[in-house]
């Protein structure tokens, strides 16, 4: 079993494709102590865009001389991936067969006073001294900086929650992206308990698209 840490920096929006992966094996949940790191620049087959660049600071000449996108895997052990908004970067990844824990929306469940919830964001309200922190997040936006940085958060949603195992972190994960309130059209930010029941229906009729995790919300309404 393995429980990685995970990041990847990517071609852009649009299609995104890999060109930066990057993971800390941390199998004990308790210290969540490095097992293993690793990092790898990959050659996309489409260029990557500009508001990518303005944000990694990867150019396309960089990977001329590395490996395909298409050739990047994840351990084959691999059971867990931890990430904040952990479903990019899975997507990425090409979907992979593993249980995905986001620190994103637990952070968002267990500190809801915070005003944003990016990962500078919460490294911020975590810290004790800003102007280190502030000189650490330099490095922000390469995908080896973010899982350290992912895992520095994920260190206290451990000490927060004290789940017993990473299923039991997993669970929780799972509880916390499901939302309380609504997130968008003419009843957003109403609470799903508080929705009409017949706007609940044609809901969960009409948005074939909807995210997964709103229909148990819309569901456990019923």
């Amino acid at each position: 079993m393995a429980a990685l840490i995970f990041d990847t920096e990517t071609t852009g929006r649009n299609a995104p494709q890999l060109i930066e992966a990057a993971w800390l094996r941390v199998n004990d949940l308790r210290t969540l102590e490095v097992e293993e790191q690793f990092v790898q620049r990959y050659r996309p087959e489409k260029k990557i865009e500009l508001g990518a660049i303005a944000v990694h600071h990867i150019l396309d000449e960089d990977l001329a001389d590395c490996p395909p996108a298409s050739t990047f895997q994840l351990p084959a052990d691999t059971e867990y991936l931890v990430g904040h908004s952990i479903d990019f970067d899975w997507e990425v990844a090409g979907r992979p067969e593993v249980k995905r824990i986001c620190t994103y929306a637990m952070s968002r469940r267990l500190w809801p006073e915070i005003d944003s919830f990016s990962q500078s964001a919460l490294l911020y309200h975590f810290s004790k001294d800003r102007n280190k922190t502030r000189e650490n997040l330099k490095n922000a936006h390469s995908a080896l900086a973010d899982v350290k940085f992912c895992r520095v958060i994920l260190n206290r949603i451990v000490l927060a929650v004290r789940p017993a195992s990473w299923e039991a972190l997993w669970e929780f994960s799972e509880r916390a992206r499901i939302p309380e309130t609504m997130p968008f059209g003419k009843h957003k930010g109403v609470k799903i308990c508080d929705l009409p029941d017949d706007y609940r229906r044609w809901a969960l009729n009409n948005l074939t698209d909807m995210d997964p995790y709103l229909r148990k919300a819309l569901e456990g309404a019923a």
